[in-house]
């Protein structure tokens, strides 16, 4: 995903000035602890489920220490139940954790495009446009996340897609105050230095928030690893091989490690 404040900006208006600003982003994503998993999950009261459509076994079930691979309960080892209760606690406890963190990261985004319209027109009414779509996609993570349940397409494509739709409608919504701005002596170097002033308040303004945003996110890394540990001991095999719900991982890099490429990737799973 591109910087998401660049890419909005180019996306408002294609000012090289803009375009090119590259303000601090969170860097999150699924595998920030340098694990993550191929499957769907939802916990709920019923107990954690972890689903996909291929690949085998298709669906994992377990709560309150019973097992069942593709809805067919398995014989499990005493140990092995106590170590399931332990991953339902352990999954119960993060799924709340990571629901906060896609949230504020929504929050971080949008923050972020409503400063890029401001720098744009000079308006911050014409940036509180953009609450409508920073409510949308809020909705969007608690009817997601929010209850517990995260699948493989929630975010990635599907929240740069709001994102975008956000932008391109701002875009269209503030077209002629750009073009009045651009023909008015004097208005587009007005316009360059809000840019310019933009680009430094929003770093003042979201470091603190990126990094603590982070700093939340690494905290998580004990309990992966405390999962992925109850995960190995497990005495249970399927087809004569160990389960696998979390595998190793690339970690991605660090925001204040990358200049370009991907931008806010939403921790959007139990891992």
């Amino acid at each position: 995903m591109r910087p998401l404040t660049a890419f909005a900006l180019a996306a408002l208006l294609a000012l090289p000035a803009f375009a090119q600003a590259d303000p601090p982003k969170p860097k999150l994503s699924s595998s920030q602890c340098g694990l993550s998993t191929g499957y769907n999950v939802l916990v709920d009261g019923g107990g954690v489920w972890l689903y996909r459509d291929a690949g085998a076994p298709k669906e994992i079930f377990f709560h309150d220490g019973e097992l069942s691979i593709d809805r067919e309960v398995q014989d499990i080892s005493a140990a092995d139940a106590q170590r399931l209760r332990r991953l339902e606690a352990e999954s119960r406890a993060l799924m709340p954790q990571v629901a906060g963190l896609a949230r504020e990261t929504v929050d971080i985004t949008f923050d972020s495009l409503a400063a890029a319209v401001e720098a744009i027109t000079g308006s911050k009414r014409k940036a509180r446009r953009l609450d409508d779509f920073r409510k949308d996609t809020m909705a969007h993570v608690d009817r997601t996340l929010g209850t517990g349940r995260w699948d493989q397409d929630v975010f990635g494509e599907e929240f740069e897609a709001r994102v975008e739709a956000a932008a391109e409608r701002m875009a269209a919504s503030i077209g002629r105050s750009v073009l009045w701005a651009v023909f008015t002596p004097g208005g587009a170097e007005r316009m360059e230095r809000r840019a310019e002033k933009m680009e430094a308040e929003i770093e003042q303004r979201l470091e603190a928030r990126i990094a603590a945003l982070e700093t939340r996110a690494d905290a998580m890394c004990a309990q992966v690893a405390a999962m992925r540990t109850l995960q190995d001991a497990l005495d249970y095999r399927y087809d004569g091989k160990p389960l696998r719900l979390l595998e190793a991982a690339e970690r991605p890099a660090r925001a204040d490690d990358v200049a370009q490429g991907d931008g806010i990737a939403v921790a959007a799973n139990p891992d």
